[in-house]
């Protein structure tokens, strides 16, 4: 039984394009010291001394930020390509976190959060491109799922060691996050530079070819119900780590190992699920994704014990696996090699939306209702997307 899990595990990675794997590797180094975002919040409440309020405005700056630099991240790369963009995103928002660290009132810090958005998230429309043009339809959704492993890779390292630079001292985490985007920039320019720009693919599905995104009524019902989830995924780095703080009284660095879990259990088991259900009723896997993902949460005020809180980790990291692989994949799918950049980079913008939406919604239900409530809320929120999916499904397979 275990060699054939074990022979199941490896067979999940094989077929895969070499570029797939690069780019995944470009996401692992820069992953691997995201560390700003996660202790943000804790950075501006503890350090700079903001209010839980103002702490959850500035991350919602952040998205807004996030929000242009989707939108400008798609068009530049149906314009200029997909490794360029990747490039010039992480080598500048690199330099943008080590010079965050020396700001240190509201509006420097709004005013260059804001910036450093526009240019990291630039990346992700590009770097979800590049997959897709990579990848053949029948392996984006692994394709995706190696992506995202290498993202979680990275987020073990990123804010556990996050955690322990913080206990020392915050200025650390700003130099981390800064190089390691430097140092996948780099990586970009060895491997991509000058070459040519990736295997174009002509797959697709449902779609009309040139269709625009803004007129493809599934491609945004899927988004509004992702729109919901991310705003409750930002959470994790904004009102989920207060609640750990002051509820559960946990030190940062026990903050920084339940992220981390939630990021060991995509990377273990992440692929082999995929590669399982690869091709079979994704939108349902989805929808049952949902229910665990938000509940989850909805679970985590009935106890403050520390193995408790792992448990809800593993509950709502196991709902995360069935929607985000899947999701991309869906976005993916729908688009040809002229409109690529401005689906992925619409894909991107709505998660950026979420962060505008999510923070300024958590830390308002977490200070005017309650903690409790804000948890209690997203279990609500799930059987209303759990519910959306199956909808989905249905009228897609209607109209096939």
């Amino acid at each position: 039984m275990l060699k054939g899990i074990i022979s199941h595990y490896k067979s999940s990675f094989k077929g895969l394009p070499r570029n797939v794997w690069l780019l995944s590797v470009v996401v692992l180094i820069n992953r691997s010291g995201s560390m700003v975002l996660f202790f943000m919040t804790l950075y501006l409440t503890k350090e700079l001394n903001f209010s839980v309020t103002e702490a959850g405005q500035m991350i919602s700056v952040y998205g807004l930020g996030a929000m242009g630099g989707a939108v400008l991240g798609g068009w530049l790369t149906d314009k200029i390509g997909t490794a360029k963009v990747q490039a010039l995103s992480l080598f500048i928002s690199g330099i943008g976190f080590i010079l965050l660290n020396y700001f240190e009132t509201a509006i420097e810090i709004a005013l260059f959060l804001f910036f450093i958005a526009a240019v990291h998230e630039s990346f992700r429309p590009a770097n979800a491109s590049a997959l897709a043009i990579a990848a053949p339809p029948e392996k984006r959704a692994r394709a995706f799922a190696l992506n995202r492993l290498a993202i979680n890779l990275g987020v073990t390292i990123g804010p556990a060691v996050g955690g322990l630079l913080a206990t020392i001292n915050y200025d650390f985490l700003f130099w981390a996050d800064g190089v390691t985007c430097i140092a996948a920039s780099i990586f970009v320019l060895y491997f991509f530079n000058n070459k040519m720009e990736f295997r174009k693919t002509t797959n697709r599905v449902n779609v009309k070819i040139g269709i625009s995104p803004f007129k493809d009524i599934p491609y945004l019902f899927m988004l509004f119900l992702l729109l919901i989830m991310g705003s409750v995924f930002v959470q994790i780095f904004n009102a989920y780590p207060l609640y750990l703080k002051s509820i559960t009284k946990f030190n940062e660095d026990s903050i920084g190992l339940l992220i981390a879990l939630n990021a060991l259990l995509v990377v273990l088991i992440e692929m082999p699920i995929v590669h399982k259900v690869e091709g079979s009723g994704q939108l349902k896997l989805m929808a049952l994704g949902s229910l665990l993902f938000f509940g989850g949460f909805a679970i985590m005020p009935f106890s403050n014990a520390y193995l408790y809180i792992a448990a809800t980790v593993i509950i709502w990291s196991l709902g995360e696996i069935l929607v985000f692989p899947f999701a991309s994949s869906f976005v993916a799918n729908r688009a040809d090699e002229n409109n690529r950049g401005k689906y992925m980079g619409l894909f991107t913008f709505s998660f950026a939306l979420s962060f505008i939406i999510g923070p300024t919604a958590g830390t308002y239900i977490y200070e005017k209702f309650g903690p409790e409530n804000l948890w209690y809320a997203c279990g609500v929120l799930g059987v209303f997307v759990a519910g959306g999916f199956l909808l989905l499904n249905n009228y897609l397979n209607k109209r096939n």
